[in-house]
């Protein structure tokens, strides 16, 4: 058995389910060197990182991934081509961490709430803003749009939860991109709004 077929053996694993897609991101040491990985068999305990460096266990490191974010984890047991890490959530973060798992399992079936109900529509008017919660502004490129989010091209990366403002639509970020995050507005737009979107 390989890396990639490895999946942790966790309480969490049972509760929440193994997310199968490899997901792509990078990690820190805590001599704050940065090393590329592929990550794989996460659950709500941990994942098997893919990767030439050796890492030994016990270190905490601090891993960025596609369609996560930010999350600390502390290195385990050594595997073909990697590694395995452990998360130590609590709390209000270990349920946003469930939640995004379970985001995640949806996505892989095509079963997401959104993907579902709301069409994604491309916008007109791309160029449009969005405004941090102390008030700094950066410019952005809305690549779609639907009733209930948008996905936007944008140089910064809020924390995952973030309230922010797309134009004058509040929303918080739910998810990052490849080049950008993805928003999910606090309110549903009107067909209206939608047809006058983001200025």
């Amino acid at each position: 058995m390989n890396a990639t077929e490895q999946a942790i053996d966790t309480p969490g694993a049972a509760r929440s389910g193994s997310v199968k897609q490899t997901l792509f991101g990078r990690f820190m040491l805590p001599d704050m060197s940065e090393h590329a990985c592929q990550v794989n068999s996460i659950t709500i305990d941990g994942a098997t990182f893919l990767t030439t460096l050796p890492v030994p266990p016990g270190l905490t490191i601090v891993a960025y991934l596609e369609e996560v974010g930010r999350i600390e984890a502390t290195s385990a047991n050594p595997v073909d081509g990697g590694f395995q890490v452990t998360f130590n959530l609590t709390g209000a973060r270990r349920d946003r961490f469930e939640t995004r798992l379970k985001w995640l399992n949806q996505k892989e079936t095509g079963q997401t709430i959104e993907d579902r109900r709301h069409t994604r529509y491309e916008p007109k008017e791309k160029q449009s803003q969005i405004t941090m919660p102390d008030g700094r502004e950066y410019a952005c490129e809305v690549v779609d749009i639907s009733l209930s989010g948008a996905a936007v091209k944008v140089e910064v990366m809020p924390s995952l939860g973030t309230y922010i403002l797309l134009g004058k639509m509040r929303g918080r970020v739910v998810r990052y991109l490849e080049s950008g995050i993805a928003i999910e507005f606090v309110k549903l737009l009107d067909r209206n709004q939608l047809s006058d979107t983001v200025r």
